[in-house]
């Protein structure tokens, strides 16, 4: 079996963000102040690691057993302004307002397969428990753009899950649509199942061109102050088809 292994942060990660870190360090009292530098270097030291600070990278993957496969991935710690933590980024209020969204996200190459970001897109896995938009609007339409196979996130834990959608580039309803989204039921739900999200088509439908499959891959499933004890999702597993390369 093949394998690589990639990282990227989030708006916990504080000692990682070391713009952030420098000036707020010493706020979080229940910690040592430490070495960002020296706390990055346990992930860009690893000869196995591949650590993407809003970064892209082509991994390949050669397996004895299978096909050589490959695929371009873009990773991201950031997400929209909330509270005092790090990878932080200012968002409108209005996700309508177009010349308040951020530009961040106009870093994303065409042609990627796998974006991989802390935040959500808005209104694809971003519910909060109050049913509240909480992903990024330039996230989503950077998405329509990009149109990767996969776009993984996290950050926002109720909207734990996936779905899948297809960009509607061609609708007379304006730039950015989106037909139909497709729920996915979560097989390893109440039981020991996996939870599988399967885009192959051996196990469900197979993902076709200008689809993405967008997974919230949120692991905690308490809330702070996790009275009882804290609780956890299972992983998210992802079977998904990866262009073939040959050697030249």
């Amino acid at each position: 079996m093949a394998k690589a292994e990639r990282r990227n942060a989030g708006n916990h990660d504080i000692t990682l963000d070391e713009d952030f870190y420098s000036r707020h360090g010493h706020e979080f009292h229940n910690q040592n102040i430490q070495s960002s530098a020296e706390c990055l270097k346990l992930f860009t030291s690893s000869p196995s690691i591949r650590y993407l600070k809003h970064a892209s990278a082509t991994i390949r993957l050669c397996s004895p057993q299978g096909p050589m496969t490959q695929f371009t991935v873009f990773g991201s710690p950031y997400s929209p302004r909330h509270g005092h933590w790090a990878f932080y980024y200012d968002a409108p209020v209005d996700p309508s307002n177009d010349a308040q969204l951020t530009k961040i996200w106009d870093r994303i190459p065409q042609h990627t397969d796998l974006v991989v970001t802390h935040t959500p897109p808005r209104t694809l896995c971003d519910a909060t428990d109050e049913q509240r938009a909480s992903g990024c609007e330039a996230l989503r339409r950077a998405l329509w753009r990009v149109q990767p196979r996969l776009a993984v996130c996290g950050h926002i834990h109720d909207g734990r899950g996936a779905a899948r959608v297809t960009w509607d580039t061609v609708s007379e309803n304006g730039t950015y649509a989106e037909k139909p989204v497709l729920a996915w039921a979560d097989p390893g739900a109440e039981n020991k199942k996996l939870s599988l999200v399967d885009l192959t088509g051996r196990k469900g439908p197979l993902l076709k061109p200008g689809e993405t499959c967008v997974v919230n891959a949120a692991m905690m499933k308490s809330r702070y102050p996790h009275k009882g004890g804290k609780e956890f999702y299972k992983p998210i597993v992802v079977d998904v088809d990866l262009p073939v390369w040959t050697e030249e």
